[in-house]
């Protein structure tokens, strides 16, 4: 049996590393992996993905950042995507007002750090709330704090850019027609569950998961069960 391609994006200085267990459970389905490089729009994201993904129908799965710029591409093209899987993410453009300019001074400050630092110090203090508590200071931080490191300040910049003006993607979520996930570690932080529940009540037909004992970084805190959630949703089974 063929399977169609899985189009994997990550988000905020994130890279392959976020998808690793999942582009091994799910084989043999051929995973892309793009990398965002140092664009600086979402849209700019959703257009390099699309020029760069060579099947014409492919399905869709999107981890934080990555999950703005999938829909982004499912309002520049949704004829090529089949199905749609949204991950930690948000629909929500910048805040107006003090809660807006809150966002801002706080991205521009880490911003400051990394340039100043460098990315791991950087990494050390933003990606404490970016786990499960239980996962402070353990192997899998570290795996998540070298991620970081890979990146430059002048990527993080770029991409604190795109997000900053980032979208609203409510219509677009609201308007999916194809197959839809949305999930969500429970104690996710940065994208809480509650979002997430707003985004399933535009979207009544998708389908919402929650991967318990999980911060913002599900695929890499909790791998089994992010992989057989989008093995049901593939309709295959994940690898074993």
């Amino acid at each position: 049996m063929k399977h169609p391609p899985v189009v994997l994006l990550p988000g905020l200085l994130c890279d392959e590393t976020v998808w690793l267990s999942q582009q091994q459970a799910l084989a043999p389905a051929p995973c892309l992996i793009p990398s965002f490089g140092t664009l600086s729009s979402i849209t700019a994201m959703a257009r390099q993905v699309l020029a760069e993904t060579p099947a014409e129908r492919f399905s869709l799965a999107a981890h934080s950042m990555g999950g703005r710029v999938a829909l982004e591409m499912m309002r520049l093209a949704p004829q090529r995507i089949e199905r749609l899987a949204l991950l930690d993410t948000g629909i929500d453009p910048l805040a107006p007002g003090d809660a807006g300019a809150r966002e801002r001074t706080q991205r521009l400050a880490l911003l400051e750090l990394a340039q100043r630092e460098g990315m791991r110090a950087m990494g050390r203090q933003w990606a404490r709330g970016m786990v499960h508590p239980s996962r402070l200071d353990t192997p899998l931080f570290e795996a998540v704090l070298q991620m970081i490191e890979r990146k430059t300040p002048a990527i993080f910049e770029a991409q604190i850019q795109a997000l900053l003006a980032r979208p609203d993607a409510r219509g677009v979520l609201a308007g999916v027609r194809c197959p839809t996930l949305l999930m969500c570690g429970r104690q996710d932080a940065w994208s809480p569950l509650a979002r997430h529940e707003q985004m399933h009540a535009l979207l009544p037909a998708s389908r919402l998961v929650v991967i318990e004992d999980s911060g913002h970084m599900s695929t890499m805190e909790q791998p089994a069960a992010v992989s057989a959630a989008l093995a049901e949703w593939l309709g295959c089974p994940p690898a074993p």
